[in-house]
Order: C-alpha cells, then sequence, then structure tokens
C-alpha cells in the first residue's frame, strides 16, 4: 500500500507516519526500487498498533521503545509487559480523575435543572 492509502484508512496523516517512522514508532517501512514507502500487511499492523497505542496514551518515547523491545526479540518480553503495565496504571489514574470530574458536572447539571424548575439557583 503507499503510504496515501495508508494515511486514509487508518485516519492517521501522511506527515505523521513519516514521523512514526523516523523516530522508531514504526520500524523502517519497505520501499519500492524506487524509494517509495510500500507498506506490507505488517507494516499495516504496526501502524494500527501505533493508533491504538497513542489513543490510549503511551508517549511517543515509551511507544518507540516498545517497538525497539519488539524488534530486539523475545527475551523483552518483561521489558515489554512492565512497559505497558505502567502505561496501565497511567490510564486507570486518569480515569479516575475524570470520573470524579463527572460526578461534579453531573451534580452541577442537577442543580442547573432545579433552578429551571424553580427559576432559583441555590449555590452548588
Amino acid at each position: 500500500m503507499t503510504i496515501s492509502e495508508v494515511s486514509k484508512k487508518y485516519g492517521i496523516s501522511q506527515d505523521t507516519l513519516r514521523y512514526y517512522e523516523r523516530v522508531g514508532v514504526l520500524p523502517p517501512i519497505h520501499r519500492t526500487k524506487g524509494g517509495l514507502r510500500d507498506f506490507t500487511q505488517e507494516d499495516c499492523g504496526w501502524v494500527e498498533l501505533a493508533g491504538c497505542m497513542r489513543s490510549a496514551g503511551l508517549p511517543i518515547e515509551a511507544l518507540a521503545e516498545y517497538v525497539r523491545l519488539c524488534q530486539t526479540g523475545d527475551d523483552t518480553f518483561l521489558e515489554r509487559r512492565d512497559l505497558l503495565m505502567k502505561q496501565r496504571q497511567q490510564l486507570v489514574s486518569q480515569m479516575k480523575i475524570m470520573e470524579e470530574t463527572m460526578e461534579r458536572l453531573d451534580y452541577k447539571i442537577a442543580c442547573y435543572d432545579k433552578a429551571v424548575k424553580t427559576g432559583k439557583l441555590v449555590w452548588c
């Protein structure tokens, strides 16, 4: 697949795909004899993984380290697992903060619902 096709398929800009390859978030992409990127199914798997991990909040540096560990071989299973567990813990913390924020917003909305019905806003 061309970089344009991959960009459209995964909703990632061509510039981002080039950047991901340059910083190690993607392994080196296969090239045609003319030097154009020719994404294989395996390359697309890495693109999909990068999109998933980035949407989960994994920093670029951590993602590049994860890819490097994957390319190093099976001796890095524990390191890869630890990297993912660390990110999972960070997401759990972020989710807790979001849940607390949602509860506060729900409370404020309920106050305004009451104010709309009664014509009075009680401090909340």
